[in-house]
C-alpha cells in the first residue's frame, strides 16, 4: 500500500478562488472616508445654518399660498395680518360663503390648527429688511395686511429677508396673487 503524502498548503493569497483585502488597502479606504467627511462637515454647518432662512421664506409661500386659495374657495376678501415687531403674520378672515339655496346644509370644515400654515413666525436670526405693501412701506409700523380677493387677485407686496450676509426677496403678484422669489 502506497502511502500518500498531503499536499503543501499555499498562503491565502494564492488559493484560487480566495479573494481578500490586505490591511493596507483597509486602511487606505477608511483614511479616504475620513478625509471626504472632514471636508464635507463645513457644507454640512453651512447648509444647517441657512435653515433659517429657508424655513422662513416657504412658510410665507405657504401662508400666502393658503390665503388665496381660502379667499377663492370662501368667495370673501381674506388677509394676511403682519405685526412686524412681533415678528408674527396670519390669516384672518374667510369665512365658509353662505349656502346657496335656503335652508341647505353646509359642511363646516374646522379651522386648521395655528402653524398649519396658516400663521408664520419670522425666526430671530432673520431681519426683516423691508415690507411694502401697495408701494408703502410698513417694515416699523405695528401691523399691516395683505387682502387676497375671491378672484384670485391680491395687493402688492415686497418683503425680503436677510440672514448674515445672504437677502431673499419676494414678491407677490397682484393680477395672480402668487408669491414668487425675485431678483436682488
Amino acid at each position: 500500500m502506497k502511502l500518500r503524502r498531503p499536499k503543501p498548503l499555499r498562503p491565502a493569497a494564492v488559493r484560487p478562488g480566495v479573494h481578500a483585502f490586505t490591511l493596507i488597502e483597509i486602511m487606505l479606504v477608511v483614511g479616504l472616508m475620513a478625509l471626504i467627511a472632514t471636508t464635507a462637515v463645513p457644507s454640512i454647518y453651512q447648509l444647517a445654518r441657512k435653515e433659517g432662512l429657508r424655513r422662513a421664506v416657504s412658510d410665507l409661500k405657504e401662508v400666502c399660498a393658503n390665503a388665496r386659495a381660502r379667499a377663492i374657495f370662501s368667495g370673501q376678501e381674506v388677509s394676511v395680518i403682519f405685526y412686524p415687531p412681533l415678528r408674527r403674520y396670519g390669516i384672518s378672515g374667510g369665512s365658509p360663503a353662505p349656502p346657496e339655496t335656503p335652508g341647505a346644509a353646509m359642511p363646516s370644515a374646522p379651522e386648521p390648527p395655528s402653524g398649519a400654515g396658516t400663521t408664520g413666525i419670522i425666526p430671530a436670526d432673520i431681519a426683516l429688511e423691508m415690507l411694502d405693501v401697495n408701494l408703502s412701506e410698513y417694515k416699523d409700523s405695528e401691523w399691516t395686511r395683505v387682502r387676497f380677493y375671491p378672484n384670485g387677485t391680491s395687493d402688492e407686496m415686497t418683503i425680503v429677508f436677510r440672514s448674515n450676509r445672504e437677502f431673499r426677496k419676494l414678491n407677490l403678484e397682484p393680477t395672480t396673487g402668487v408669491l414668487f422669489q425675485g431678483d436682488l
